[in-house]
């Protein structure tokens, strides 16, 4: 298992110096999906939401989030965003509507944090929207699906 990398050698915290790592291409994948009520997930399917496009306002507020990323995480390195991606799927069948985020950046460092930032944003959003009519909605299922790019390569989870 390899050290973590936030901590120097006696145990501060400390933001790690990407100064000398070659820019290349970097690509994250990330999903989380938000469990409803039928009702709500109709609602936000059909459109009928008083409040708007839940699913058009949870979009911008993911690309949003991700573009604030170091701001929000204290030891994440600000960077430039060149593509993101942010997808929603209904799943009526478990009353869930996923979340799909890609990320990309040409940099010194991954986008991992990016695209988990826009999933769990974009959840929250829709649960914002949407509390007044079901505050049980559960999200979860958040997690990094995929990286490229940077000195460890390719990553894909196994599940």
């Amino acid at each position: 298992m390899n050290k973590l990398t936030h901590f120097d050698d006696s145990g501060q915290a400390h933001m790690v110096n990407v100064g000398n790592k070659p820019n290349t291409h970097r690509i994250a994948i990330a999903s989380g999906r938000i469990s409803m009520q039928a009702e709500t997930l109709q609602m936000i399917t059909a459109g009928s939401h008083k409040k708007g496009d839940v699913l058009g306002i949870a979009r911008i507020a993911g690309i949003q989030a991700s573009k604030k990323t170091s701001e929000l995480i204290p030891l994440c390195h600000p960077l430039v965003l060149t593509h993101l991606s942010l997808e929603f799927g209904s799943d009526p069948k478990e009353n869930a509507i996923n979340c799909t985020v890609q990320a990309e950046t040409t940099g010194p460092t991954g986008v991992e944090m990016e695209a988990l930032t826009a999933v769990q944003i974009a959840l929250l959003t829709i649960y914002d929207m949407c509390k007044a009519v079901d505050r049980g909605m559960v999200m979860g299922d958040i997690r990094l699906l995929a990286k490229s790019g940077g000195k460890t390569g390719d990553w894909k989870s196994e599940k």
